[in-house]
């Protein structure tokens, strides 16, 4: 992700780029399917799409001012996901890859980078998932070991599979109807699995109960982000942890259990949502069931859900280690290296976290070296947008001692002026974040 659009912004602006990609030259992570360039391994959502009161959004917003290639493959793959950005990763993959190939001083290597280039300007946007001869390098370089958390995957469904008579469409309080139409959508565009209380309970006892993958020595203390907590350790916080988080049944009336009383149905205990994964609609992903079960307690456990039962899976879920630096300590405010100046750092490795966020980092990172070898005085976003807080984040805002993951929220930026009103303040941030944006974007045409 980071890689792709990094190479992008070098590329557009004339520059020459080796793209150098691990996968497709006899190597793949553990994570994954295959070796397409910016390949969506966990969730196929860029998640809010609302540019007005979330900070992702605005977020998606900057980044299509800056000709983010993301952004622009993301339009193109986009699927109904209510007010979400969500897309077909295959189609996704292929858009980016078509529009980097077509780039006449952008050459794509597919080869294993083991060691830091010693000379010569170079981004390294390995993300989470870095060789681990190529880790060893930087560890070298750094002279500091790399921070480590899990990072899980959630399954994906067979629609076909799911039983409609039990689950029905919708979306949550119908936010995003818009949206979804204006994508060719509906209206209704998460598949809704129902629970009463005793379904509930007894799912509950099956994801505590369940089979997990067992950690190595090495593993045991690494921790999970929050961000991507599998369901079952959700599930172990409490019983009621997942009904205030993925399987959070407000705003979904279920019209199957429509009663004279209750014309438009009446609402579950517990709901478990799918979500689009690909544009034919045939492919659907269980939204926030990231997990360590082994596969076939998954195939179990998940078929109990109501209207699961005989669920097929086009993948099932998994767990992996990620790595990323101490930025705040190791790097500049230009993402490079302290101590190897030549190097840059973007994406998942630098510590934020997300799909966007990993992108936006690369793409600064490639303004930022477009911007060097132009012999141009860099000028960094303001940090009252969602690029600079982003970045003012990784580079020396976060307590270097206690630096982990991050999601772009509105807790980075700057506040508004005091007398803005509480009810107002997310509107606040993202008026004054694209006004400010407007007066930086000359500095990087």
């Amino acid at each position: 992700m980071a890689g792709s659009e990094a190479a992008w912004q070098l590329a557009r602006r004339g520059v020459r780029v080796r793209l150098s990609e691990m996968r497709g030259g006899g190597d793949r992570t553990a994570a994954h399917n295959g070796d397409g360039l910016a390949e969506l391994v966990c969730s196929n959502s860029f998640r809010s799409d609302d540019d007005e009161k979330n900070a992702v959004g605005l977020l998606h917003y900057e980044m299509r001012q800056c000709d983010s290639l993301l952004m622009r493959a993301a339009e193109q793959a986009r699927v109904p996901a209510g007010s979400a950005l969500a897309v077909d990763r295959d189609v996704f993959s292929a858009e980016v890859e078509a529009a980097l190939r077509a780039q006449p001083t952008l050459e794509i290597v597919r080869e294993r980078v083991d060691v830091l280039p010693g000379d010569g300007l170079t981004i390294v946007a390995t993300g989470p998932l870095t060789a681990p001869a190529l880790a060893a390098s930087i560890g070298a370089a750094t002279g500091a070991d790399s921070l480590a958390f899990f990072d899980a995957i959630a399954p994906i469904v067979y629609r076909d599979s799911i039983d409609m008579d039990v689950a029905w469409m919708a979306s949550r309080w119908d936010k995003g109807a818009e949206a979804s139409l204006a994508m060719g959508g509906d209206g209704r565009d998460y598949i809704n699995c129902p629970m009463s209380k005793a379904q509930y309970q007894a799912f509950w006892e099956e994801l505590l109960a369940g089979e997990k993958t067992e950690f190595k020595e090495w593993e045991a203390s690494t921790p999970y982000f929050d961000g991507c907590m599998p369901v079952e350790v959700m599930a172990a916080r409490g019983v009621e942890t997942l009904r205030f988080g993925p399987m959070k049944p407000v705003g979904l009336d279920n019209p199957h259990w429509a009663t004279p009383e209750h014309p438009n149905g009446r609402w579950p205990y517990a709901v478990v949502q799918l979500r689009q994964d690909n544009k034919l609609g045939t492919l659907w992903n269980m939204v926030g069931f990231q997990t360590k079960l082994k596969h076939a307690e998954q195939v179990r456990v998940f078929r109990t859900i109501p209207g699961l039962e005989n669920a097929e899976f086009a993948r099932l879920g998994g767990l992996h280690r990620n790595t990323f630096l101490n930025s705040p300590t190791l790097l500049d405010r230009q993402l490079r290296l302290k101590c190897a100046p030549h190097i840059r750092f973007a994406g998942q490795i630098t510590g934020c976290e997300g799909y966007v966020e990993s992108g936006a980092v690369g793409l600064l990172a490639g303004l930022m070296t477009a911007a060097q070898i132009a012999g141009t005085d860099w000028m960094a976003p303001p940090r009252t947008t969602a690029l600079g807080a982003l970045l003012s984040h990784i580079t020396g805002d976060a307590e270097a001692d206690s630096y982990q993951p991050m999601n772009v929220n509105f807790g980075l930026f700057p506040p508004p002026a005091a007398d803005v009103k509480k009810k107002v303040r997310k509107e606040a941030y993202t008026q004054r974040a694209k006004a400010d944006l407007g007066g930086w974007l000359p500095a990087i045409a």
